[in-house]
């Protein structure tokens, strides 16, 4: 895009879908962008900025310079909870979209006044990987037996079983309409000048590279703020967005502060992700009865679906939230395991902040975020589940102890430990993605 101050190199508009783990990476990658003397304009929908508590929106004055404008996805008022479904509400996207924006895979960016346009992954580049091969039919749909039984056999990757699919490929036709979002970012892929992705070179390195030679990709991660990581970017401590109200934050941290060093499970599944009651129930029982000290958030909307009385019979260790600063608490000393849904956001979070973890996987990419973390990683287990799906509050309690007080435990935790190292490094002066991102700035300066 034309650069219309002398005062900064380039400008450039980071296009956001509405959803808070697509918007806080993409925000971090532009706070890394203005590191470069990038001026960014952050775009989304009308909904999700006038949902947004006003205290949680990052200052133009801190960081600058950022900006934000919006679109309409056809809900203006209440975005996904007003359109009652997420097919009801991307068929509205997709029509309002186009007309309201500046798509950056369009034949008429140059009329469009784009000088030259990128995807940005914030999926790891494996769970993508395994995602074009299905859009390309080289891995077909449903599996067969005989995929199921010996395993699937992917370029770069390590033999997956089924279960280690994403949700949308291993329950085929569970949800087809997220499916066919997953295949359609492939659709245009090739019009692109760059494309991003929010990991780092030294954690995917072999499937990184393989998609290097289809694809102009650049890592750009761990999109994770730099005062937790480089500490290049000033007062930059969190994302700087958040859906949820923070009235816990003093509380979570005053009760983590009392607590002996790595002796607290940290339990989250992150903002969409939803248990049922019985496993409310079996996660509940399962926390008390490893009779550790446990900090778990339970989000206003899941509060109802926890045992009668439960939050006056849990053990004394216990502390229950409705939200908590999670990074805050990840790189709070007290904590010495994270249970968690292996969202990618909260996987990196994580491993960024040398925290071993119990994955329960829940949907989407969240299985195979978890076959990384235990089987190349190393960084963590997995809960054991029935044929339903269901974990027990025996798998809780025996998960959460073999990190906390088991020999593979103590390895996990040195894992952990090399691999936030690695992430620091990444995103420090010199670092694989660092390099990445000044390579891009300097592209994107010649062609402004």
């Amino acid at each position: 895009m034309e650069n219309q101050n002398t005062n900064f190199l380039a400008h450039c508009l980071v296009l956001a879908f509405p959803a808070q783990g697509h918007i806080s990476p993409a925000l971090q990658f532009s706070k890394r962008l203005v590191q470069k003397h990038v001026k960014v304009t952050l775009v989304s929908t009308i909904s999700f900025f006038k949902n947004l508590p006003d205290k949680h929106l990052i200052s133009n004055s801190n960081n600058a310079p950022i900006t934000f404008e919006t679109i309409s996805d056809g809900f203006d008022e209440g975005g996904f909870v007003e359109a009652g479904t997420y097919d009801s509400y991307m068929d509205h996207l997709q029509a309002c979209g186009p007309p309201n924006a500046l798509w950056a895979c369009s034949e008429d960016r140059g009329g469009l006044g784009l000088a030259c346009g990128a995807m940005f992954f914030t999926q790891p580049c494996a769970v993508c990987a395994i995602f074009f091969h299905v859009h390309q039919n080289l891995l077909k749909l449903p599996l067969t037996e005989e995929e199921k039984e010996s395993g699937i056999s992917l370029p770069a990757l390590p033999l997956l079983a089924d279960s280690d699919l994403p949700s949308f490929l291993y329950r085929y036709g569970s949800y087809p309409r997220f499916l066919g979002w997953a295949l359609d970012q492939f659709t245009n892929i090739d019009r692109v000048d760059w494309v991003f992705a929010n990991t780092f070179y030294e954690l995917e390195q072999e499937v990184v590279e393989w998609m290097r030679k289809i694809w102009p990709l650049k890592t750009i991660g761990p999109t994770v703020p730099s005062m937790l990581m480089d500490k290049r970017i000033k007062d930059d401590t969190n994302y700087g967005i958040s859906l949820f109200n923070n009235n816990d934050q003093e509380a979570c941290i005053k009760w983590l502060d009392d607590k002996p060093k790595g002796s607290v499970v940290y339990v989250s599944f992150g903002s969409l992700a939803t248990l049922s009651e019985n496993q409310m129930e079996e996660m509940g029982m399962g926390l008390n009865e490893s009779e550790c000290y446990f900090l778990w958030v339970v989000r206003s909307s899941e509060e109802s679906k926890l045992p009668k009385d439960f939050t006056k019979t849990m053990s004394k260790k216990g502390l229950l939230v409705t939200w908590c600063p999670q990074l805050q608490v990840l790189s709070h000393e007290a904590v010495g395991c994270f249970v968690t849904h292996c969202g990618w956001n909260s996987t990196l979070e994580a491993l960024c902040l040398g925290v071993p973890m119990v994955g329960v996987p829940q949907w989407t990419d969240q299985n195979t975020n978890a076959k990384f973390v235990k089987d190349v990683w190393k960084i963590g287990i997995t809960a054991r589940v029935d044929e339903k799906g269901c974990f027990t509050r025996e798998e809780v309690k025996e998960c959460v102890k073999e990190i906390m007080e088991g020999e593979r435990g103590k390895e996990m935790k040195e894992n952990a430990m090399y691999w936030k190292n690695m992430a620091r490094n990444a995103v420090d002066e010199g670092g694989s993605s660092d390099k990445n991102i000044e390579e891009f700035v300097a592209r994107l300066v010649l062609r402004s």
